[in-house]
């Protein structure tokens, strides 16, 4: 039996206020709430809230047969708790249905796991306590940043405790072999890969409505008899669409909405089932190894980091906010690690391509540079009033051990003393 790997990822940025020269030292919060809250909102009307309710319709229409994944960052979730709490409520509906699963992503949609393995280890971390928190769920898949994958990184996540990560389905990685089987992790024989299939996932993604493609009108039903027809050992085809797919990217009058709703009914009679990550893998069998070598994501023609990280001006805004990297895990100032982690958003670097910047408002990839290196100076001032970098990070390390005991120790002999005066206000009533 065909098994579908419905994966949908949900994640939009704080966006940054104009913060010119003159603002470094002056102000400290870099965050246009307004501009912020306003995206936002279009995005939960007309594409978030929707889908939500349509994947809710699609579970209680099959019977619970229809599942998927949902692949959504911390950041995400407190953009929702903050502009839009109806978001909250829906997707704890969803984890209800327990045919959702919820999945691992840094906590704010970073290239961490290039950069800093401590610092994606970490993100990992604090994302799934905001999943188990919200929805009772703990996540065991990770779906890393734009599908960032590579040998390393595999290896480091099943030395993490993982089972199974998602990962583009490329032709320089797969050459002739299909995307549609189970993998597993050339870098460990205990993590389970799937891969994206690239040309059904696009086909919704970028084609769906476009007059001018092969198979233009899409409906369910073709779509779901186009799956049917794969090749007979070919037991998973795993979809990934970032949720602007549907209402935004895909409007909603061109019927991917309907479309959608339709498509367990159309799977399920051409014999085909719905998993999630973590069911797949465990009930289907690795067929081969995928060995990535080096760093691999969904986007561009590439397949690689070079929209976020190929030129000069990428390269400088990662080698700056990384270098603190190590002063910041130290730390313990909730501003300056809620900064960093905020700042860490790979769409302001792909702000900074030349050719595709992405969904952004600034004049040009340098107007773009220009206002984060600002923002960034004013971060990186602040982390060096409290931690200097004429100390070394061991020293650092050290002196803020030192702190930490003072500081336990004075807390300590509070309630001590706390304790003295009470037992003394109690002798003096007894007295009395």
């Amino acid at each position: 039996m065909k098994n579908i790997c419905f994966v949908i990822q949900m994640h939009a940025p704080y966006r940054l206020k104009r913060y010119r020269f003159f603002d470094i030292g002056q102000d400290h919060y870099y965050y246009d709430d307004s501009e912020t809250e306003e995206r936002i909102g279009w995005l939960v009307e007309n594409s978030y809230m929707p889908l939500c309710q349509t994947l809710k319709e699609m579970v209680r229409l099959s019977k619970g047969k229809f599942h998927c994944a949902l692949a959504i960052t911390g950041s995400m979730l407190e953009v929702f708790e903050q502009f839009a709490p109806e978001m909250i409520d829906v997707l704890r509906e969803l984890a209800q249905t327990k045919c959702v699963e919820f999945l691992a992503v840094p906590y704010s949609y970073t290239l961490a796991a290039e950069y800093n393995e401590n610092e994606f280890r970490d993100q990992l971390e604090k994302q799934e306590q905001v999943i188990t928190s919200l929805f009772d769920v703990k996540p065991t898949t990770v779906c890393n940043a734009e599908l960032l994958y590579s040998d390393e990184i595999a290896y480091n996540l099943q030395k993490w405790g993982y089972k199974v990560a998602m990962a583009e389905g490329a032709k320089h990685v797969l050459s002739w072999k299909s995307p549609n089987f189970m993998y597993q992790s050339a870098a460990s024989n205990k993590l389970k890969v799937l891969l994206r299939n690239v040309a059904l996932s696009d086909e919704l993604a970028f084609h769906f409505s476009d007059p001018n493609w092969v198979n233009f009108p899409m409906d369910a039903e073709k779509y779901a008899k186009s799956l049917a027809a794969l090749p007979e050992d070919e037991e998973l085809v795993n979809i990934w669409l970032g949720a602007e797919t549907f209402g935004c990217r895909q409007h909603a009058d061109t019927g991917i909405f309907d479309f959608l709703k339709a498509l367990p009914y159309y799977a399920l009679e051409n014999g085909l089932g719905f998993v999630t990550p973590a069911e797949a893998a465990k009930k289907i069998a690795a067929k081969d190894v995928v060995s990535v070598p080096f760093p691999m994501t969904w986007a561009g023609e590439a397949k690689d980091l070079s929209i976020y990280a190929g030129n000069d001006l990428q390269q400088e805004a990662i080698n700056k906010l990384y270098a603190v990297a190590e002063r910041v895990h130290l730390c313990s100032d909730k501003r300056l690690k809620r900064d960093w982690l905020m700042l860490q958003d790979l769409n302001y670097l792909h702000f900074m391509n030349h050719i595709d910047q992405g969904a952004t408002n600034y004049e040009s990839a340098y107007d773009a540079f220009i206002n984060y290196m600002n923002v960034l100076a004013d971060f990186l001032q602040l982390v060096e009033e409290q931690y200097p970098t004429t100390i070394e990070n061991e020293e650092l390390n050290s002196l803020l051990k030192t702190i930490n005991n003072q500081e336990k120790e004075i807390s300590r002999l509070e309630k001590e003393i706390s304790r003295l005066e009470k037992e003394l206000k109690e002798s003096k009533k007894a007295k009395k």
